[in-house]
Formats: structure tokens, C-alpha cells, sequence
């Protein structure tokens, strides 16, 4: 890893506060494209310019790489150029002026209200696992946190007298309401099954797994892929398909779409509009299949 990464890594860390995923990303990106013009141009990063960045594009393109992991590379590329121009390292950012790779826009998945009841309703509450898994699937939708937020709760984070669980990410923190449902399926968890669970009794993971540890984000996903096939639910259920869910399903019954992007935790109110439009043309294929005259 040459300076200049390891320098980037540092502002991402440090100054950014990025995600540990966000970071994972972009290191791998820009290493991706150090390594392109060591090995094909046979220069540095500093000596690259905007040629050299189009090609390095259009041969991830010619490997079979999609335009959104294209699109994401040069968004990497450009930050870490804007690094090293704030540093006063480079004068310009040579990707300044490269056009992302054309994205077709791809909505995200998200589940009907009788396919939600249905998945949340597979775990069996008649032991510590299915006890376990109920709260965390009732969590993840009725407050539409991301996985990586879910697993860093700990227990001082829930509020289940006043139906609320506080949410930290990336410096910020959030209030999120929750429903009577996830209310009980916390309290059940949190009574009677978290203390047998938990292998050490300092330990402040909300929720942990058979060995007493915190929850990983592998064994989350495996959790749900058991219960989307358990359901036999055909459409591709991932962690954040809960958050979709919930976010469009708020829209749907007259939600404010600013209250919708402060529970998500949103930046940008552009990132929340996605699910608008989602809403919008699910409600078309309503009335082009409904309508006798569509």
C-alpha cells in the first residue's frame, strides 16, 4: 500500500468518518487502479491524467464489470484525488473531468405487506433462536436501520418503555419509534432469552449469537436467506430489502418523506426519493393491470 493510501485511509477514517464499508471500497478501488497504471502505463498516481483513467474504465468494462461497479470506481478515484489536491500534493484531479460508465437505474426490491407478514411471521418462537431471530427481523422493519447499525445496538440503545431505539451512525444519532409488535418480540428477547445467551455477563451486545458474541453481518445474512426459502418467497430477500420495505411502505400510507429520511438517516433527501418513485410505479402496474380500460 503506497503513502499516499495509507494517508487516505487515515482522512477517511479520521476526518470522514466513513464506514468501515465505505472504506473498504474505496481503498480497493483506488489500489485497483494504482495497480492498473503500475503494471499497463507504467506510472504513479501522481503522474496519471484523465486518459488513463477512461482507460482503466473502459478495460473493467471489456473484463465484464458492470457500469454501477465502473460508476462506483470513479467516484472512489475522484475522492482520493480530491484528497491529495486538498493536501496541496496535486494541483488538479485528472478524474475531475471523466464521465461515469452509463448506469441503468435499477429500483430496489421491495416486499408487498402480505409477503412482509409472511417472512417476518418464520421464526418459531419455542426457542432461544427463534425468540432471537423474531426481535431482530421485527426490528429491522418496523425501524428500517441498516444491518451494520442493527448489529452495533446495544442494550442501552433500546428504550421499550417509551417505544424507541437510539441509533448512532457515522457521529450522528437518531430516535426511532417502534411498534407495539416489536415492542413485545424486544421485550421477549431481552427478558427471557438475551441473559441465557450472552456468554459474558459485561457483555453489552443487543443482539448475539449461539456462542454469547455479538452478531456478525454473515451470520445475519445467513439468517435471513433461511427464512426468505423457509417463506418461499421468490424474490431476492437481502438485509436491506427490510429497509426498502419499510421505507416504501411508509410512503405508500402518507408518511413525510423529510420524517422518512431522518429514520433512515439520510444525508441527501435525493437517496429517500428512490423509494417515491418506487411507490409511483408500483401504483401504475396497479392500475395497468386493475383498470379495464388501461
Amino acid at each position: 500500500m503506497t503513502d499516499d493510501i495509507v494517508q487516505y485511509e487515515k482522512y477517511l477514517t479520521g476526518e470522514k468518518h466513513a464506514s468501515q464499508n465505505t472504506i473498504s471500497s474505496y481503498l480497493r478501488d483506488v489500489t485497483q487502479f494504482v495497480n492498473y497504471l503500475d503494471e499497463v502505463c507504467h506510472c504513479g498516481p501522481r503522474e496519471a491524467d484523465s486518459t488513463q483513467v477512461s482507460a482503466c474504465m473502459v478495460s473493467m468494462l471489456g473484463k465484464g464489470k458492470s457500469p454501477a461497479t465502473v460508476t462506483r470506481f470513479l467516484a472512489s478515484i475522484k475522492s482520493f484525488y480530491n484528497f491529495l489536491v486538498a493536501k496541496g500534493e496535486l494541483e488538479e484531479n485528472p478524474a475531475k473531468s471523466v464521465a461515469a460508465a452509463k448506469v441503468e437505474r435499477k429500483y430496489p426490491e421491495i416486499l408487498t405487506s402480505k409477503e412482509v407478514e409472511l417472512f417476518l411471521e418464520q421464526p418459531q418462537c419455542i426457542d432461544a433462536k427463534g425468540f432471537r431471530d423474531h426481535a431482530m427481523l421485527e426490528l429491522l422493519y418496523a425501524t428500517g436501520i441498516r444491518v451494520s447499525e442493527l448489529i452495533s445496538l446495544n442494550l442501552e440503545d433500546v428504550n421499550l418503555a417509551a417505544a424507541f431505539i437510539r441509533c448512532t451512525s457515522k457521529g450522528k444519532e437518531r430516535i426511532i419509534p417502534l411498534y407495539h409488535t416489536a415492542v413485545k418480540a424486544l421485550q421477549d428477547y431481552i427478558k427471557n432469552i438475551r441473559p441465557k445467551l450472552i456468554a459474558d455477563s459485561e457483555e453489552r451486545a443487543l443482539f448475539v449469537n449461539m456462542n454469547g458474541e455479538r452478531m456478525s453481518r454473515q451470520g445475519f445474512w445467513k439468517i435471513i436467506k433461511h427464512y426468505q426459502e423457509k417463506a418461499g418467497i421468490e424474490k431476492d430477500i437481502t438485509p436491506h430489502t427490510l429497509r426498502h420495505s419499510f421505507a416504501a411502505h411508509l410512503l405508500e400510507n402518507g408518511a413525510d418523506i423529510r420524517a422518512i429520511q431522518e429514520m433512515l438517516g439520510h444525508a441527501d433527501i435525493s437517496s429517500t426519493q428512490i423509494y417515491a418513485h418506487v411507490v409511483k410505479r408500483q401504483l401504475k402496474d396497479v392500475y395497468r393491470k386493475a383498470h379495464p380500460r388501461a
